[in-house]
């Protein structure tokens, strides 16, 4: 399952983020040159869209290093419970950039195109900048895998995306995907302009890399709001702290297990519980300081224990 191959990766996974985002950081910034230099020399319009969307990786790889500091900042007067949760903000901001800074660039420089179709210059040029760029992609794009792969374990691509509280990765692999998908189209509409003598099909290149973006800054959109929204915790942890709980004489019954993620490896934890009625106010306090310290060494990822407390009647002193 997605939640038991995610359980074994806390505690490395801001460090595993990192360096996958670097990655692309790096893989994008050699492309984009390289893309628009043959935008400017050939007058492809789907090689400019192929540019416009490697920079916008890149920023948007840029972001993702900004949302990953920012979440490390300790807790303070104004935000007591840290800024874990920049991290899913600075994710959901790279969504929509995807779509405003990629997509809607892409269909209109394609549209334009279309409208006004003009002859590619030195199409040799935009293949082989779109086979440098495969390579360049394809590194980042294996990188972005290996660390879902080490994740995802025995679970589906959209089960463990689903399932994950750390977006980072995740997010890279798709617009890394997106990316091969868009080279893929720009090399068979720069090919089907040459054979056939139809420059219109480089407009429509851009288009369809274009609704690639859209597609993906949806998906990605939906999957981030979620976690900026807040989302329980994964449903093995929830299930561990019933069972710790269970294991306590001082508790009658567990009745609710509230958790909610601020961050990737930050979780909150409210406990509603039933005492038993001959439990003293003392023993109450001791069965408190177990219970929350044995949650957070079974589930290191547990921050905070909020507890409320229900009993049949007046603790006897």
């Amino acid at each position: 399952m997605a939640q038991d191959a995610m359980a074994t990766s806390v505690g490395g996974s801001a460090a595993e983020s990192g360096k996958v985002v670097l990655a692309a950081i790096a893989a994008n910034l050699a492309v984009t040159v390289t893309k628009f230099v043959a935008a400017f020399l050939t007058g492809s319009s789907s090689m400019l869209s192929e540019a416009v969307h490697s920079l916008v990786d890149s920023g948007n790889e840029a972001l993702m290093l900004v949302g990953l500091k920012r979440s490390r900042k300790p807790p303070d007067d104004s935000h007591p419970f840290g800024y874990a949760r920049e991290l899913y903000f600075w994710t959901f901001v790279v969504a929509l950039v995807i779509f405003a800074g990629g997509a809607v660039v892409s269909i209109y420089e394609g549209v334009e195109k279309i409208l006004h179709p003009q002859p590619v210059e030195s199409p040799w040029i935009n293949f082989v900048v779109l086979g440098i760029a495969v390579v360049m992609e394809g590194i980042s794009w294996l990188v972005a895998l290996r660390a879902f792969n080490a994740r995802r374990g025995d679970a589906g691509v959209l089960e463990t995306v689903h399932a994950s509280k750390d977006p980072t990765i995740f997010v890279v692999l798709f617009e890394d995907s997106a990316a091969l998908v868009g080279l893929i189209i720009a090399a068979a509409c720069l090919s089907a302009d040459l054979l056939l003598d139809q420059p219109v099909f480089d407009g429509i290149g851009s288009v369809l890399i274009g609704l690639v973006l859209a597609a993906t800054a949806g998906f990605l959109v939906y999957e981030t709001k979620s976690l900026l929204i807040g989302e329980s915790a994964r449903p093995d942890l929830v299930r561990g702290v019933r069972v710790l709980l269970r294991e306590e004489p001082a508790i009658e019954r567990v009745n609710e297990v509230l958790t909610t993620h601020l961050g990737p490896e930050v979780v909150i934890v409210n406990l509603s519980l039933d005492l038993r009625d001959e439990v003293s106010a003392g023993e109450v306090e001791k069965a408190l300081a177990r219970i929350d310290r044995q949650v957070k060494e079974r589930f290191p990822e547990i921050r905070r224990v909020f507890t409320e407390l229900r009993a049949g009647a007046t603790l006897p002193r």
